[in-house]
């Protein structure tokens, strides 16, 4: 396809909504953190406006991402569910120039719903949480910094999605900033840096080809296997002091993601293109959601 807008399937294709669960959960524990500290109920509608937030910001990056991959996409043979790309530019499902304006309809939309939300619950916050957000895609895909490139964009995803996601939540929901529980932050950055090398395993070859430093592409894919264990087993460490500070303990509940961790190093040897590397990339990317799903569950209960 190179004219027009494209098909409704092909947009589906292109959103990967499957993901919007690595933004969703960590916005829904920030603001159940915030109610937590706070007391009082939960504000619905800020739970609506922060979901939303959630959604356009994986659409942005779904979105820009694979207008600055189309390259790399190009050359990639192993791509899975959980890497690749979505692929509607490498198909020819989508013109670029659709998909690049849909990703700054996205970003525009979501500055417009942050200071509306701002004024609303009295929170300024939000707005340099939500540049933030838009700018660590853009260091990690867009000149002049380009990090996926260079080295160090498993970092930003880490940021992102374990640091400023959280935050965000929690400051909309009425949360005060100076009690934010940064411990929880810490229990929550090995296991989704851990979770953005997973992503990368399939797409080992195209990487190294194209010259994107990823660690599977500087170490290889065994090595940064070890490495995704190692991080979990850094969190599941963490837990006790992560939770400690909102009251909570570690339960059985948490052989989860110690358990999924196990199945990443057990599943070898899984060269990018095997179905055992989906398998591996599934259970870390299991492990990391596990991770943010128990203490939001503990959360709703109490």
């Amino acid at each position: 396809m190179k004219d027009g807008w494209g098909t409704l399937r092909a947009w589906l294709q292109a959103s990967r909504l499957p993901s919007q669960s690595y933004l969703a959960l960590p916005l829904l524990l920030g603001q159940f953190v915030a109610v937590h500290l706070r007391g009082g109920a939960l504000d619905v509608g800020t739970l609506v406006a922060v979901q939303l937030f959630g959604v356009l910001d994986q659409l942005f990056i779904v979105y820009a991402n694979d207008w600055a991959d189309q390259e790399t996409d190009r050359r990639n043979q192993t791509a899975t569910l959980f890497s690749g790309g979505s692929r509607v530019l490498v198909e020819g499902r989508l013109p670029p120039r659709a998909l690049g304006l849909g990703a700054v309809v996205c970003a525009f939309l979501l500055l417009a719903l942050s200071v509306g939300l701002a004024v609303l619950r009295g929170a300024p916050l939000l707005v340099p949480l939500a540049v933030a957000a838009l700018g660590l895609l853009w260091a990690y895909s867009y000149p002049p910094f380009r990090l996926s490139y260079r080295g160090g964009g498993e970092l930003l995803q880490m940021v992102g999605v374990a640091g400023v996601l959280p935050l965000y939540g929690y400051v909309a929901q009425g949360g005060d900033p100076g009690r934010f529980p940064w411990a929880l932050v810490a229990l929550l950055l090995p296991t989704h840096l851990a979770c953005s090398i997973a992503t990368a395993l399939p797409d080992e070859p195209s990487d190294r080809e194209s010259g994107k430093l990823t660690l599977p592409a500087r170490v290889g894919v065994e090595r940064a296997a070890r490495v995704i264990v190692l991080l979990n087993g850094l969190t599941v460490a963490l837990a006790p002091w992560g939770l400690g500070v909102l009251g909570l303990s570690v339960g059985l509940e948490w052989l989860v993601p110690a358990g999924a961790s196990l199945v990443v190093l057990l599943v070898r040897p899984s060269p990018p293109g095997s179905r055992r590397v989906q398998v591996r990339v599934a259970a870390a990317i299991t492990a990391t959601l596990a991770t943010v799903a128990l203490p939001l569950l503990a959360l709703v209960r109490t």
